[in-house]
């Protein structure tokens, strides 16, 4: 059987590449796998800024979970144990300390609607949709269901679990969680330009902010306030942005240091 998942950097930019066609991307045991493995092996490369997600086939960026494995007569409970493979992911691209890009030139469909909102950005292709249709076919979108209400204003995921339908990218930047819907022909061409701005950024200062980002998301305004206050005041310790400052009133490009 021939990988799944595609990996590839170059200029700072890791692009991951679901590439299982014949099963629309499926969200198989190996795909998961595969796309961990790619994610953990961008996280721990320094030479890697930015992290995008890419499909290889030309209408589908990822059907979603593996309808066979549902109605396979596996125990229930290795079910449950191999289940966590989803929860693994959708944590380290969520936790993820670099900057991620859902590239979507097609469906993102049940679980690969999921997938979809774990990242950063989206951008999407005018030809791509979205959808959870679980409930058509008897199921629920249990999983995803903790990262798209995260998203996606309360009563139109009320709307999309309980009725099944499917919207348009624009629909879906409408509802704020597509950054940019971008003509077929002019996708690949901004995905490389957006990849190419998120890398020239600070690595250092991307990955504080990011993580100060997650962080008051959830807390107080006073309590958010005093938090950032330190963040703010650690920044200004590092040479990177000493470097930032020194570079825009040089009118040059700075030189990271990571320090």
């Amino acid at each position: 059987m021939s990988d799944p998942v595609r990996y590839a950097v170059a200029d700072h930019v890791a692009t991951i590449t679901m590439d299982d066609p014949d099963v629309r991307n499926a969200l198989t045991a190996e795909m998961l796998t595969g796309l961990r493995d790619a994610f953990d092996r961008a996280v721990t490369d320094d030479d890697v800024r930015c992290i995008v997600l890419a499909s290889s086939h030309p209408k589908v960026w990822c059907a979603g979970g593996d309808l066979k494995g549902f109605a396979s007569e596996t125990a229930l409970i290795t079910k449950f144990h191999g289940f966590e493979a989803f929860v693994g992911l959708f944590k380290a691209i969520t936790d993820c300390p670099k900057p991620t890009l859902a590239a979507i030139n097609g469906h993102a469909l049940a679980g690969g609607m999921g997938l979809a909102m774990c990242f950063d950005l989206i951008l999407a292709s005018e030809q791509a949709s979205f959808g959870t249709p679980e409930i058509n076919i008897g199921a629920f979108p249990f999983m995803i269901m903790a990262v798209i209400y995260r998203n996606v204003p309360r009563k139109r995921v009320n709307e999309l679990l309980m009725l099944g339908d499917r919207i348009t990218a624009q629909e879906a930047k409408e509802l704020e969680f597509v950054n940019r819907v971008v003509p077929v022909d002019a996708f690949d061409a901004t995905v490389a330009e957006w990849a190419g701005k998120l890398a020239a950024k600070s690595p250092l200062l991307m990955r504080m902010g990011k993580e100060a980002m997650a962080r008051q998301r959830d807390l107080g305004l006073h309590d958010a306030l005093d938090y950032l206050r330190g963040q703010l005041a650690l920044a200004q310790s590092t040479d990177d942005i000493k470097e930032g400052v020194t570079a825009f009133f040089e009118k040059r490009e700075p030189n990271w240091t990571g320090r």
